[in-house]
C-alpha cells in the first residue's frame, strides 16, 4: 500500500491536500489535510480527516473521516465522509449509483482527494449524509449554510496549527 500510493503522489501532486501516515508504523491509517477549494464557501479552511484502508486495499475502498468539524451535506455529522467514490464496489442497492460510480481497484488516494475537494465544491442533496446540512444547501445556501460553513472554516482556521 505505501510503496504502490506515495511515489504516484509524489509524481501527480494534486493541489488542496496533503497526506501522510499518522504513525510509521502503520501504512493503512493516513492523515490528510484539505485545504478549502477556491471560489467556494469553504475556501481559507484547513480541513483534517483521517483515511483508513482496509486490510485488502484496493480491492475495497478506504473509510474517510473529517476530524475537523465540517457543515456539508455529503459528510455526515461524525465526520464519515459519504460519496460514490468510497461506495463498496458492485450494484447500488438503492439504485442511486452506478457501478462505475463506485469504488474501483484504480482508484488511489489522489482520486479520492480529487473527488472529495469536488464534492466541497458542489455538494450532492440527493442522497445527504448530513440531511439538515442539505436542506439548507438547498433552500438557502447563502442563509444559515453559509454562516455554518464559515463558523467551520474559522475554527479550522484557529485549530491548523495546534
Amino acid at each position: 500500500l505505501y510503496i504502490s500510493v506515495f511515489p504516484e503522489l509524489n509524481k501527480n501532486p494534486v493541489e488542496g491536500f496533503s497526506a501522510g501516515l499518522i504513525d510509521d508504523d502503520d501504512i493503512y491509517k493516513w492523515e490528510v489535510v484539505i485545504i478549502g477549494p477556491q471560489d467556494t464557501l469553504f475556501e481559507g479552511g484547513f480541513f483534517k480527516a483521517y483515511l483508513t484502508f482496509p486490510y485488502d486495499y484496493p480491492l475495497r475502498p478506504p473509510k474517510m473521516k473529517f476530524i475537523t468539524e465540517i457543515w456539508h451535506p455529503n459528510v455526515a455529522k461524525n465526520g464519515d465522509v459519504c460519496i460514490s467514490i468510497l461506495h463498496e464496489p458492485g450494484e447500488d442497492k438503492f439504485g442511486y449509483e452506478k457501478p462505475e460510480e463506485r469504488w474501483l481497484p484504480i482508484h488511489t488516494v489522489e482520486t479520492i482527494m480529487i473527488s472529495v475537494i469536488s464534492m466541497l465544491a458542489d455538494p450532492n442533496s440527493d442522497s445527504p449524509a448530513n440531511v439538515d446540512a442539505a436542506k439548507e444547501w438547498r433552500e438557502d445556501p447563502n442563509g444559515e449554510f453559509k454562516r455554518k460553513v464559515a463558523r467551520c472554516v474559522r475554527k479550522s482556521q484557529e485549530m491548523a496549527f495546534d
